[in-house]
């Protein structure tokens, strides 16, 4: 793998608080991004000429900010956006301060979510005053869609996902988790032609099957014919695996995609999109 995650996908307190544990935020952030970083820095150490990134993960939360968490009350809810914010720029800083390369909001299932997130980053990158040399890392963003290719909760569609976030100007956009490589395929595609940034596809090793030696349908062989396919498609900036995706996953994907030619984003006039930068 290029890029490796940091094991912070709840490491903030609204998660963490589940468990009487979100004094902890920060410190489980730094060192989530601390661990990766060794590891990260051993691969270069061991084969020269290789660089590996590690991206700060950023998870949805237990909680949404858009749904209702009581019948009888539709404006009842389990946070709101100014308690996300707090909580994102505190793991956001511990992911800073223990060596992340970028940061990863993923699974997205709630987009006011990740607008929360996309703000926080912001708030943490001016706080470090940029105009003086400050901290500001690329940030990558990537949903998870049912099978209308809806997002979750929020039930965008992926265009409609995408006009949400595409202010915070990222280095990349895409989906993982969900349904699979195969479900996910007509909604990958659509996001190609949609976004003018570069695209990301990490899906889960099919759906989870308890029968299955990894608990999920699809083996190293399969995520490699179709994360392949969809660069071969033209559709694919960055691969990967997740829910399911075992060692011996990456290492068939990586390998299947040598040699292949990464997607060539459209222009912004291309997508619709106007005063793009």
């Amino acid at each position: 793998a290029d890029i490796i995650e940091t094991n912070t996908f709840n490491a903030q307190s609204i998660s963490l608080a589940d468990y009487g544990m979100e004094s902890l935020a920060y410190e489980l952030s730094k060192a989530g991004a601390e661990c990766a970083r060794r590891a990260a820095d051993a691969v270069e150490k061991a084969q020269p000429g290789r660089i590996c990134f590690v991206a700060g993960a950023i998870g949805p939360t237990t909680k949404t900010s858009s749904i209702s968490t009581d019948v009888n009350n539709p404006g009842a809810r389990g946070t709101n956006y100014d308690e996300l914010v707090k909580a994102y720029g505190e793991q956001i800083n511990g992911l800073l301060d223990g060596g992340a390369d970028l940061l990863l909001v993923e699974t997205i299932f709630d987009t006011l979510n990740a607008k929360a997130a996309l703000a926080a980053i912001r708030e943490v990158f001016n706080e470090d005053g940029l105009a003086a040399g400050g901290r500001e890392l690329p940030v990558m963003i990537s949903a998870a869609v049912g099978r209308g290719g809806e997002t979750m909760i929020s039930a965008q569609t992926i265009e409609a996902f995408w006009t949400a976030v595409r202010h915070a100007k990222p280095f990349s956009v895409g989906l993982n988790c969900s349904l699979g490589p195969d479900l996910m395929a007509p909604f990958l595609r659509e996001l190609a032609e949609k976004a003018d940034v570069a695209i990301s596809c990490y899906p889960n090793a099919g759906l989870p099957n308890p029968l299955s030696p990894t608990g999920f349908d699809l083996g190293p062989e399969d995520m490699a014919r179709y994360l392949s396919g969809f660069a071969r498609e033209g559709i694919l900036n960055i691969a990967g695996g997740c829910c399911g995706n075992t060692p011996e996953h990456i290492a068939a994907i990586a390998k299947a995609l040598e040699g292949v030619a990464p997607r060539r984003a459209p222009a912004a006039e291309d997508c619709g999109v106007e005063g793009a930068a």
